[in-house]
């Protein structure tokens, strides 16, 4: 046993944040417990779907210090959604900034539910995790399955296991999934057999079968996850159940956010894909697929779900794998209507075609909530105006906690939206966001010219009221970054043929006349003009070396 014992990776640890849901199975007087938890970050939101479709009820642990976060709300409205049974926990109540009366007091006007409803304890500590035990036997139900039934289980998630293959983690349903019989995956229609079944204790136990409501993992002969899609249902060969009940799965996860990864050395690109791969088989929701940029050579354009999923996936490469990466500016997907009718969907504003074939560009907007202390509302407001964000309405949770729902296109939330927020509410508010729909909007590829030369792996999308700011920033950014040479380097921001900025990066100097004594001027304007020469035919054949930190020049424009 160890501290965060269920955080099992190095970056949960570090971070103090869940990244991978984790199952495990207590007894707790004369009662088996069957937990999973899950991570709170909106970019995870789908691996607390998956976790709530497989349980009857969710413990919503709010920080006594905090209060309620944003994506408490968008964590609440799933498990709702999902039809649990909720019980509202306020954690913390041994530090002394907790404020355990005021959280109650968000607690029972955001859910309606009596305050002696809501139980405190200190997880730290100890202190009153007996009663919440006893809440949880007293208020959650028993699983519904029937166990005379065939068996149907349901795949909430799934691992790849370099020894033994595909690892499943079911929710037993119906029935009872024993070891060492052949089992069937209802959509797929994959057989396989089940080489051992077991429970998470939390870590893996083997055991003679799974029964009816019960969580486990099946060791299969599968190997490749994707023959085991998570949401497909498990049933045995011998006795199976009828196709139409197969229970209903989840709907495939789509990325918003997407970047470039390429290796710095070309010759890791196959280690590279080989690592994505094995990444994939861990993570459900990450996408790939191979790019060439004419700087950074192959590599691979990702899908995310957010900023900080893009983050842990560059940091789990860069550690698990021992890869050196660059990573070009995250972007979103567009949709782009052409004037013949058809529509096209990209993610690199290097692949926007010419603009006399487009009738129109649809970006993604999203729709979010900030929540806020009441003195920092104004501040929200004002910074939602900055990213063309609008806001719907206000509601206030109690006397001092607002909450903001907004509108604003997702391509402006990525950069520094979250830092901004944190910086001018000193860290109180905390904000959670859905994609909605795409809409047309008056947007422009920007490009960014090396010494005259488009670089692709630089360009961005942007609306053309935010486009002359945006260029400006980014070629004072890249003269700061891209060490100077023996000529001068032009960095310029342009749309089409209109150059919006422009800096130079300015040559290193060479004395050549210091070796002079005396003399004519004329030998002094020779040496000059020789030198200058020398730099203009530099600058036609010179190649320059753009550094890895100039392709996420957008991440953090501070």
């Amino acid at each position: 046993m160890q501290a965060q014992v269920l955080d099992t990776m190095d970056l949960e640890r570090e971070r103090g944040i869940t990244i991978k849901l984790q199952p495990v199975r207590m007894h707790w007087r004369d009662a088996d417990l069957n937990l999973i938890d899950t991570p709170g970050h909106a970019d995870f939101a789908y691996e607390v779907s998956r976790s709530l479709a497989a349980c009857e009820g969710a413990l919503l642990v709010v920080d006594a210090t905090q209060g309620i976060q944003a994506q408490t709300l968008a964590n609440v409205y799933l498990a709702i959604e999902a039809g649990l049974t909720i019980i509202p926990v306020v954690n913390k109540i041994d530090l002394p900034a907790a404020a355990a009366d005021k959280v109650t007091a968000e607690i029972v006007q955001l859910l309606g539910v009596d305050a002696s409803e809501v139980l405190r304890v200190s997880a730290k500590q100890g202190t009153g995790i007996a009663e919440l035990l006893d809440a949880i036997i007293a208020r959650i139900p028993a699983p519904r399955g029937d166990a005379e039934q065939p068996l149907r289980a349901l795949i909430f998630d799934s691992v790849y296991d370099e020894y033994r293959g595909v690892i499943l983690y079911v929710r037993v349903v119906d029935g009872a999934l024993p070891t060492g019989g052949q089992i069937k995956l209802l959509r797929s229609g994959r057989v396989t057999q089940a080489l051992e079944v077991g429970h998470f204790a939390p870590f893996k136990s083997a055991d003679a079968q799974l029964d009816n409501g019960q969580i486990g993992y099946v060791v299969t002969s599968l190997k490749s996850v994707e023959e085991a899609r998570v949401g497909d249902t498990v049933t045995t060969v011998s006795a199976p159940a009828a196709a139409d009940q197969a229970l209903p799965g989840y709907r495939e996860v789509k990325p918003y956010v997407y970047a470039g990864f390429f290796p710095v050395s070309a010759t890791d690109y196959p280690s590279m894909r080989e690592a994505i791969k094995k990444l994939k088989l861990n993570d459900s929701a990450l996408q790939f697929a191979p790019e060439n940029s004419q700087v950074l050579g192959f590599g691979f354009r990702l899908g995310f779900l957010g900023l900080l999923h893009m983050e842990i996936v560059q940091q789990r490469l860069e550690r698990e794998f021992d890869l050196a990466l660059i990573v070009t500016n995250p972007s979103v997907d567009y949709i782009v209507d052409y004037i013949d009718g058809h529509e096209e969907t990209l993610q690199s504003a290097a692949d926007l075609p010419d603009p006399v074939q487009i009738r129109a560009i649809r970006e993604p907007w999203i729709r979010g909530e900030i929540v806020t202390p009441k003195a920092y509302v104004g501040a929200c407001i004002q910074l939602l105006n900055s990213i063309r964000g609008l806001q719907k309405s206000l509601k206030y949770l109690d006397d001092d906690v607002t909450l903001i729902d907004f509108e604003a296109p997702l391509a402006n939330v990525l950069t520094d939206f979250y830092d901004t927020l944190k910086s001018i509410s000193s860290g109180y508010a905390s904000f959670n966001y859905e994609v909605a729909e795409y809409r047309a909007a008056d947007l422009v590829r920007l490009d960014i010219l090396v010494n005259g030369d488009r670089v692709d792996s630089l360009s961005i999308i942007a609306h053309r009221t935010e486009a002359d700011s945006l260029g400006r920033s980014v070629v004072e950014k890249l003269r700061e970054i891209i060490p100077r040479q023996l000529f001068d380097i032009s960095l310029q921001a342009a749309i089409g043929g209109r150059i919006l900025a422009r800096e130079t990066v300015r040559a290193m100097g060479k004395n050549v006349t210091a070796k002079l004594y005396g003399g004519d001027v004329s030998r002094k304007n020779k040496l000059l003009d020789k030198q200058k020469k020398g730099k203009k035919r530099m600058k036609q054949i010179g190649r320059v070396e753009i550094p890895p930190e100039a392709f996420m020049v957008l991440v953090k424009r501070d």
